[in-house]
């Protein structure tokens, strides 16, 4: 099955894919970081699957969200009926749920029910039973599953199977619940109360949503999945709840995403901030505090969900991997690199949280002040980038911008966010940070920033450059690089993340970079530009609005780990940015607001990753409807 034919179901504490064909089969339970109990995305149906379908092949398959939640319909058709099933996991109270419903809306269909349990990664059969209640269980190692129905259950070779003959009217339900060993069996849970209970749930957080622009279907299903990979207990963020998924199909390529990055967390936190979600900063800003510690010297580019620092990476041998990409593996041996570039964002978003109102107190401004203080004996190191590659420290010129940011967010904290310490010392860094890097990091030949010092290669990164506030949009030096990233970094319209030396094989596209590039696009004056190359990659999604990291534009299929959050906030600032581009071209006088404000950072005076004013945007947000595009 291909990646973009699943769909995501989840409670906030962990997740699962469920396909087109009814089957469940990724779940890491009871949480993100646990080992998958269904792991046929990975191998073959024997690795774990729970699949509700018709017996005969449906004529046709449907989905959608129900509106302003995570609960899934997919509709089957028939030639004899049609029947919907509608999946989705209960915001947990003690156990993890997963239900499904089964309901013939027309006709006579026969349906099938098989689940297939395998612990640790596919490879343990479990112990199953079946009570006199109906209810069957599978237990191995610290959990035991439960599976509740009323329909009859048979048992062969560790698996459990139903069939059932649905006229139009007729329901079923199956509840799927996960404990510890050493605990009594679970009560039995009430489907519909679940759900109704699980839509009030998404629909209240939904409610919170202050957008009104155009676009505000995909934007908001992309918050609602920002929300899914959010560690509810603790208020970590994961990358994406898969682990191995290729960026290219067998080049080996293939990690574990289910931590959290402080990067993508601390663009996931602001992307959320400036819509109103308040409650998941603080919770991330107090998982950050603990995470770290008290030293800003020891904080590491990515954490375990609940803090952990030991991330040791191993490859499962049993697994033959997505289309038999191997290796598949767990942990991630990246967590021990040293990355200039996680300083600035994290620096960058306790900034803005501070800005939005999010409370501080005396540990989250000792830790600004010490993430400052060690950047400043470390800035000038060759460190890794933020491909994370293996092989190479470089100085990699987004890594000093993003050091760069890390000091002017300190000094716009010292002049207005109560931060203490001298601003003529962090000014002068700052200063001479700003022009070593453009007089080392800027190609003359070439007119645009190198990937690293004294190269002439391109990177997608530096797409971030205006976007931080080092340079404006409108800069020539900026111009110039975007210019030179469509020359080498374009691959059928979409951009791979950097350029590669002569004669080895490009990259597949990297979706939040062509993202980035609309908001360049937009913020530089190329509006109907950034709106054509946004409904293109709006097109990308999948049928329930889902994008991966990557993109294989010969195929025309989505790649790695999936849904990945960063491609899901690219999507959301870059529609935020045409947005506030669109609010500002009806305005009365017609400036260009955007560019006015970007004046300032030719004094290095910074925007906001994302927005460099939120009552700005809250002008946006507020206008009436009658002013926005007509969007999806």
């Amino acid at each position: 099955m291909r990646i973009e034919d699943y769909a995501l179901i989840g409670d906030c504490e962990t997740a699962a894919l469920v396909g087109r064909d009814g089957s469940i089969d990724w779940l890491c339970w009871p949480d993100f970081s646990s080992p998958a109990c269904f792991a046929s995305l990975l191998g073959a149906r024997q690795n774990g699957r729970w699949i509700i379908s018709p017996t005969v092949r449906p004529r046709k398959v449907t989905r959608r969200y129900q509106p302003h939640t995570l609960i899934l319909e997919t509709m089957f058709e028939t030639e004899s009926g049609t029947v919907l099933v509608t999946d989705f996991m209960p915001i947990r109270e003690k156990h993890s749920d997963i239900v499904r419903l089964a309901r013939c809306l027309d006709g006579c269909v026969v349906m099938r029910m098989e689940l297939t349990l395998r612990f640790d990664y596919g490879r343990t059969v479990p112990w199953v039973s079946l009570a006199e209640d109906g209810s069957w269980s599978a237990s191995a190692g610290p959990s035991v599953v439960y599976l509740r129905t009323l329909e009859t259950l048979q048992t062969e070779d560790g698996a459990a199977f139903a069939a059932m003959t649905l006229s139009k009217g007729d329901e079923v339900s199956f509840v799927l619940t996960c404990t510890r060993a050493e605990e009594a069996a679970p009560e039995r849970v009430n489907a519909h109360k679940a759900l109704a209970d699980t839509e009030t749930f998404w629909t209240k957080w939904c409610a919170t949503n202050r957008y009104k622009g155009p676009w505000h279907d995909a934007i908001e299903r992309s918050l609602i999945t920002l929300k899914a990979l959010t560690y509810r207990p603790s208020g970590g963020i994961i990358a994406a709840p898969t682990t191995s998924l290729p960026e290219v199909i067998g080049a080996g390529r293939n990690w574990d995403y289910r931590y959290g990055w402080l990067r993508d967390a601390s663009f996931t936190l602001e992307s959320l901030l400036s819509f109103g979600y308040h409650e998941e900063a603080e919770a991330w800003q107090q998982w950050l505090l603990r995470s770290i510690g008290v030293a800003a010297e020891q904080m590491q580019i990515m954490y375990g969900m609940r803090g952990e620092r030991h991330l040791p990476e191993s490859e499962l041998k049993w697994l033959p991997g997505y289309r038999l990409s191997r290796p598949v593996r767990i942990g991630n041996a990246a967590s021990e690199q040293l990355q200039l570039d996680v300083f600035g964002e994290t620096a960058d978003a306790l900034f803005s949280m501070k800005a939005a109102n999010v409370p501080d107190d005396d540990q989250v401004r000792k830790l600004r002040i010490g993430l400052a203080e060690y950047v400043s004996t470390i800035w000038h190191r060759p460190s890794y980038g933020i491909w994370e590659e293996r092989k190479h420290q470089r100085h990699f010129v987004y890594s000093k911008i993003m050091a760069w940011v890390t000091v002017d967010r300190t000094i716009r904290g010292i002049e207005s966010q109560c931060l203490t310490g001298s601003v003529s010392r962090w000014e002068k860094l700052r200063d001479s940070m700003h022009e070593e890097i453009c007089k080392r990091g800027f190609n003359p030949r070439r007119q645009c920033f190198g990937r690293y010092y004294g190269t002439s290669r391109v990177d997608a990164s530096a797409l971030l450059i205006p976007i931080c506030g080092f340079l404006p949009f409108t800069d020539d030096r900026v111009l110039g690089t975007v210019r030179m990233i469509e020359k080498k970094l374009m691959k059928e319209g979409l951009l791979v993340r950097q350029e590669r030396r002569f004669g080895k094989k490009m990259d597949s596209c990297f979706l939040a970079a062509s993202f980035w590039l609309v908001q360049n696009y937009a913020m530089s004056g190329r509006l109907l530009e950034a709106r054509s190359l946004y409904e293109r990659l709006l097109a990308l999604r999948n049928d329930v609005g889902l994008l991966s990291e990557e993109y294989d534009s010969s195929e025309h299929k989505l790649l790695g780990n999936y849904p990945q959050a960063l491609s899901h906030i690219a999507l959301i600032n870059a529609g935020r940015a045409i947005a506030e581009r669109q609010g500002t071209m009806n305005d009365v006088q017609g400036e260009d607001r955007a560019s006015r404000r970007n004046v300032g950072n030719k004094e290095n005076k910074p925007r906001r990753f994302f927005t460099d004013s939120f009552d700005g945007f809250d002008m946006f947000c507020d206008r009436t409807e009658s002013t926005a595009m007509p969007g999806n």
